[in-house]
């Protein structure tokens, strides 16, 4: 499977960054795929490739804002707990178990290192752990079938969309807008790290009882007219797909 992390790299990558960007505004405008006709802008050419096959598919898109440095794996040398990308002249610490790295995409701050890692082997279950993701109260509530044992997590989570909530509401009719957008960014790293902990603590009681993982199955459950408005602002607001991709990928590891 593939895991993604994101480090620090501690690198001022702005001109590098500029010429990325220059490279998707030629990509968006023409359509090309060929790092030829962008050799004049200065950038490498294994990077301006990756910048040009992603934004000229791209039917949809109309206007970019960011662009990430994206360096494929034969570019990368990974040893010693150490990742090289020579032509970018940058060493980063990387103590990972890993099988190999498929690509790195950088930006000002972070590199977000794709990597390939091996599952581990499914075990014979002893029993079953049930989870119920509830948009009020604790946003995940899981029993063990054997034990009978329940686990309630997340009971902050109300308190924080609530305090959010209010919080652009405020701002929206003051009409400072850069401040909305601050606030829901903030939401969503306090959502995205309180998800991180939650799905840690499941897979880890799953694993220490050798129990299965059994989620419940949300699929359209957005679609529905007949939920109250307050069901689907709660529903809408906690990432749900999230907890339960980050709960996946914790129990294949």
């Amino acid at each position: 499977m593939i895991i993604t992390y994101k480090i620090k790299h501690n690198k001022n990558f702005s001109v590098e960054l500029s010429k990325g960007r220059e490279v998707a505004l030629f990509a968006l405008r023409t359509k090309s795929r060929t790092s030829k006709d962008v050799k004049h802008i200065g950038l490498k050419s294994a990077i301006s490739n990756q910048i040009l096959k992603k934004y000229s598919n791209n039917k949809s898109l109309k206007r970019i804002s960011s662009v990430k440095l994206t360096v494929p794996g034969q570019s990368i040398k990974f040893e010693n707990e150490t990742i090289r990308i020579k032509y970018l002249d940058t060493e980063m610490p990387f103590d990972k178990q890993i099988n190999k790295i498929k690509q790195i995409e950088l930006d000002n701050m972070y590199a977000y290192v794709a990597c390939v890692v091996s599952e581990k082997e499914e075990y014979k279950c002893n029993s079953w752990i049930g989870i119920d993701l509830n948009i009020t109260g604790h946003c995940l509530v899981a029993s063990n079938t054997k034990t009978g044992k329940v686990y309630k997590l997340g009971k902050k989570a109300h308190h924080i969309h609530q305090k959010y909530k209010s919080l652009r509401r405020n701002f929206q009719k003051r009409k400072k807008y850069k401040l909305v957008k601050k606030i829901k960014n903030r939401e969503s790293r306090i959502v995205r790290d309180l998800n991180h902990k939650i799905s840690r603590k499941v897979v880890d009681e799953a694993e220490g009882k050798k129990s299965g993982i059994v989620l419940e199955d949300l699929e359209g459950i957005r679609k529905n007219k007949k939920n109250s408005k307050p069901f689907r602002y709660a529903l809408h607001s906690w990432s749900f797909y999230q907890l339960r991709k980050f709960i996946e990928y914790k129990a294949k590891l």
